[in-house]
């Protein structure tokens, strides 16, 4: 046992590279004395749950998934619409429950097995079944994923906020995105090795059976962490005490600003499709372009997660505004060049390295807007603004997904540039954001 304890001491201290690693701002003693420990429990489990995400990415596999089985095309419209949404909508409505309990790790245990459980039965649904049955089934697990995905979204901060200091949240965001970036490389390489060949309906059940189950092991180890009793006030019941807790918008200006700053942005992950389409448009469907895009998705993880996540630490703020000029600017980019170099589309490595970019800026957007938001409210207040921006945020989502019906009307291009100069103008209103450091 203590020879365990002193190996997870010494990996701690060495991702973290502080001397005063221990110094706990922001935590009580009893929970700081754990640090170690709960640091790495936590980074293996938001590991292993990032590594699912990537094998059964919403923006890349799941619609090469749709497309394999012979689903209706126009279900591929929903995969990416739900699996976001759907996962921020309720949280206000859940965080009064959440408010009510001393520890709170249960619910992301519980949300992460419900995951593990959803994407098992898309496995099976795209083994075994096909056509406009496999479709819906699919849709209507992705629903109970996206839900699950809600609870453990409300928990985790909140968990992180009680067992990990200040200056080291953001570096816990960044290691276990790059190392499931590592691991994401190797799909990518199959797939590219595997060059023109199409995979089975068998193939991509394993492969989210395998994803599946990387959440049943993060849960397991998440349970392992040892997280203090906290405050339980104002944790009432009922959806109407739930929309009582929006008037923050109306009365926390910081507040305010972060989820309008937040909402520009989000289209770091909204023109992702366009990149992947496009491509597409110019090179047709090869399994080599689906590997080349998951290594880019895979290296941009790898690479940048450190960065931003250090980056973060210093200034959660400032990773904002960088991410979101490094996005729009590259729409800027890719519209001119559709405009007057259209053929440099056609060489295969350009939008894979394009959407290489696309994934380092989004990784520092959401590594900055989650490190804004813990860092911004302490106690039950940082329950209230993650659930508060995250129903918020769900709400524009869907209505942001409307955009990809101006394609009957712009070129992807055009969505594309429209988009990127949203994110500048959340660039823009990140300046007038507060130091939270």
């Amino acid at each position: 046992m203590k020879r365990r304890e002193s190996l997870t001491h010494n990996l701690y201290q060495k991702l973290i590279n502080e001397e005063d690693a221990r110094a706990c701002k922001a935590i009580d003693e009893a929970a700081c004395r754990e640090v170690p420990g709960n640091f790495m429990l936590t980074l293996f489990s938001q590991f292993l749950t990032q590594l699912g995400d990537a094998v059964s990415n919403p923006k890349i596999v799941l619609p090469w998934i749709m497309e394999s089985i012979a689903a209706p095309l126009y279900l591929l419209g929903l995969l990416v619409p739900i699996r976001e949404s759907g996962s921020m909508l309720p949280q206000l409505v859940i965080a009064s429950y959440v408010r009510r309990m001393p520890v709170r790790k249960t619910v992301w245990v519980v949300g992460s097995v419900l995951q593990a459980l959803a994407t098992l039965g898309i496995a099976l649904v795209a083994w075994q079944l096909e056509g406009t049955v496999a479709g819906w089934s699919i849709i209507a697990l992705l629903t109970l994923f996206s839900l699950s995905r809600g609870l453990c979204s409300v928990a985790s901060k909140d968990v992180i906020g009680k067992t990990i200091p200040k200056k080291q949240r953001g570096r816990l965001s960044g290691w276990s995105s790059s190392a499931a970036g590592l691991i994401t490389l190797s799909l990518g390489a199959l797939l590219l090795i595997n060059g023109g060949q199409a995979f089975s309906p068998e193939h991509y059940g394993l492969l989210l059976a395998g994803a599946g189950t990387l959440w049943l092991i993060a849960a397991l180890v998440y349970m392992q962490v040892k997280e203090f009793p906290g405050e339980t006030s104002g944790g009432v019941n009922g959806f109407t005490e739930a929309l009582k807790r929006l008037d923050i918008l109306r009365t926390d200006k910081p507040f305010r600003r972060f989820v309008i700053t937040r909402a520009l942005m989000l289209c770091s992950a909204l023109t992702a499709p366009y990149y992947v389409v496009l491509a597409q448009q110019h090179l047709g469907s090869p399994t080599y372009l689906l590997g080349l895009f998951i290594l880019a998705s895979g290296t941009a993880g790898l690479l940048s997660g450190p960065f931003w996540g250090q980056f973060a630490d210093v200034s959660s703020r400032q990773v904002l505004i960088v991410s979101a000029l490094l996005t729009s600017l590259l729409g800027f980019a890719v519209f001119t060049v559709d405009r007057l170099a259209q053929e440099w589309l056609s060489i295969a490595w350009v939008l894979p390295l394009v959407y290489f970019i696309l994934s380092v800026a989004h990784h520092g957007v959401r590594i900055g807007r989650k490190t804004y938001v813990i860092d911004l409210a302490e106690g039950n207040k940082r329950t209230d603004y993650v659930s508060v921006s995250n129903t918020v945020i769900g709400f524009i989502l869907l209505l942001m997904g409307l955009i990809g019906a101006l394609s009957g009307f712009l070129q992807l291009s055009g969505i594309i540039l429209l988009l990127s100069c949203l994110c500048l103008g959340g660039a823009a209103l990140a300046l007038t954001l507060p130091e939270t450091e």
